[in-house]
Protein backbone atom coordinates (compact mmCIF):
# COMPACT_ATOMS: atom_id res chain seq x y z
CA UNK A 1 0.00 0.00 0.00
CA UNK A 2 1.42 3.14 -1.03
CA UNK A 3 1.47 6.04 1.43
CA UNK A 4 -0.37 9.24 1.43
CA UNK A 5 1.50 11.84 2.33
CA UNK A 6 -0.84 15.69 3.22
CA UNK A 7 0.40 19.07 4.29
CA UNK A 8 -2.41 21.19 5.61
CA UNK A 9 -1.47 24.87 6.46
CA UNK A 10 -4.27 27.40 8.49
CA UNK A 11 -4.10 30.64 9.99
CA UNK A 12 -4.68 31.08 13.74
CA UNK A 13 -7.57 33.25 14.25
CA UNK A 14 -6.73 37.20 15.95
CA UNK A 15 -7.03 36.30 19.86
CA UNK A 16 -7.64 33.05 19.83
CA UNK A 17 -4.20 31.52 20.10
CA UNK A 18 -4.24 29.84 23.12
CA UNK A 19 -7.78 28.26 22.54
CA UNK A 20 -6.18 27.23 18.94
CA UNK A 21 -2.95 25.19 20.85
CA UNK A 22 -5.74 23.51 23.21
CA UNK A 23 -7.64 22.25 20.22
CA UNK A 24 -4.38 21.10 18.33
CA UNK A 25 -3.70 19.21 21.69
CA UNK A 26 -6.94 18.02 21.68
CA UNK A 27 -6.77 16.90 18.04
CA UNK A 28 -3.18 14.82 18.46
CA UNK A 29 -4.76 13.25 21.41
CA UNK A 30 -7.48 12.11 19.86
CA UNK A 31 -5.19 10.92 16.44
CA UNK A 32 -2.93 8.90 19.05
CA UNK A 33 -5.90 7.10 20.34
CA UNK A 34 -8.23 6.40 17.42
CA UNK A 35 -5.90 5.75 14.56
CA UNK A 36 -4.46 2.44 13.48
CA UNK A 37 -2.86 3.87 10.19
CA UNK A 38 -1.52 7.28 10.61
CA UNK A 39 1.89 7.24 10.41
CA UNK A 40 3.04 11.17 11.15
CA UNK A 41 0.67 14.15 12.40
CA UNK A 42 2.69 16.96 13.32
CA UNK A 43 2.05 20.01 13.64
CA UNK A 44 4.06 23.42 13.39
CA UNK A 45 2.98 27.15 14.11
CA UNK A 46 5.16 30.02 12.48
CA UNK A 47 7.61 32.20 14.24
CA UNK A 48 4.80 34.92 14.97
CA UNK A 49 2.52 32.26 16.16
CA UNK A 50 -0.09 33.37 13.42
CA UNK A 51 -0.13 29.89 10.91
CA UNK A 52 0.06 26.80 11.50
CA UNK A 53 1.32 23.79 9.20
CA UNK A 54 0.71 20.10 9.79
CA UNK A 55 2.63 17.47 7.93
CA UNK A 56 0.57 13.96 8.16
CA UNK A 57 1.88 10.45 6.70
CA UNK A 58 -0.76 7.64 6.26
CA UNK A 59 -1.32 4.08 4.90
CA UNK A 60 -2.73 5.04 1.64
CA UNK A 61 -6.22 7.00 1.08
CA UNK A 62 -8.16 4.41 3.58
CA UNK A 63 -5.59 6.23 6.64
CA UNK A 64 -6.72 9.86 6.01
CA UNK A 65 -10.59 8.76 5.77
CA UNK A 66 -9.97 7.31 9.02
CA UNK A 67 -8.07 9.93 10.70
CA UNK A 68 -10.64 12.41 9.40
CA UNK A 69 -13.59 9.90 10.84
CA UNK A 70 -11.74 9.88 13.91
CA UNK A 71 -11.41 13.06 14.81
CA UNK A 72 -13.96 14.84 12.61
CA UNK A 73 -15.82 16.93 15.56
CA UNK A 74 -12.50 18.22 16.72
CA UNK A 75 -11.32 19.34 13.66
CA UNK A 76 -15.06 21.10 13.12
CA UNK A 77 -14.39 23.17 16.57
CA UNK A 78 -11.19 23.73 15.81
CA UNK A 79 -12.38 25.30 12.60
CA UNK A 80 -16.00 27.49 13.65
CA UNK A 81 -13.68 28.92 16.22
CA UNK A 82 -10.26 28.97 16.07
CA UNK A 83 -9.15 28.58 13.05
CA UNK A 84 -9.15 30.19 8.79
CA UNK A 85 -7.84 29.60 5.64
CA UNK A 86 -7.70 26.13 6.30
CA UNK A 87 -5.70 24.94 2.58
CA UNK A 88 -4.48 20.88 2.14
CA UNK A 89 -2.28 19.29 -0.14
CA UNK A 90 -2.12 15.95 -0.64
CA UNK A 91 0.39 13.79 -2.19
CA UNK A 92 0.04 10.47 -3.34
CA UNK A 93 -3.19 8.77 -5.49
CA UNK A 94 -6.38 9.06 -3.52
CA UNK A 95 -9.15 6.77 -3.63
CA UNK A 96 -12.17 7.57 -5.07
CA UNK A 97 -13.93 7.85 -1.28
CA UNK A 98 -11.17 10.38 -0.74
CA UNK A 99 -11.60 12.36 -3.23
CA UNK A 100 -15.55 12.35 -2.82
CA UNK A 101 -14.68 13.78 1.01
CA UNK A 102 -12.48 16.22 -0.18
CA UNK A 103 -15.64 17.51 -2.47
CA UNK A 104 -17.41 19.13 0.63
CA UNK A 105 -14.45 21.49 0.98
CA UNK A 106 -14.51 24.70 -0.32
CA UNK A 107 -13.61 24.60 -3.76
CA UNK A 108 -9.81 25.37 -4.70
CA UNK A 109 -8.98 24.22 -1.24
CA UNK A 110 -7.15 20.89 -2.30
CA UNK A 111 -4.82 20.75 -4.43
CA UNK A 112 -3.88 17.01 -5.61
CA UNK A 113 0.17 15.66 -6.21
CA UNK A 114 0.81 12.44 -7.85
CA UNK A 115 4.35 10.82 -7.93
CA UNK A 116 6.65 11.48 -10.55
CA UNK A 117 10.43 9.85 -9.10
CA UNK A 118 12.49 10.45 -6.33
CA UNK A 119 14.48 7.92 -4.38
CA UNK A 120 11.93 6.05 -3.22
CA UNK A 121 11.38 5.09 -7.14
Amino acid sequence: MATLEVSARMTVRKGKLEGFKRQAAECIRQTKEKDTKTIRYNWFLSSDETECEIREAYEGSEGLVEHRMHIGDALNKLFSEFADAHMVTVYGEPSPQLVAMAGRMPPGSVTWYSFLQGLDS
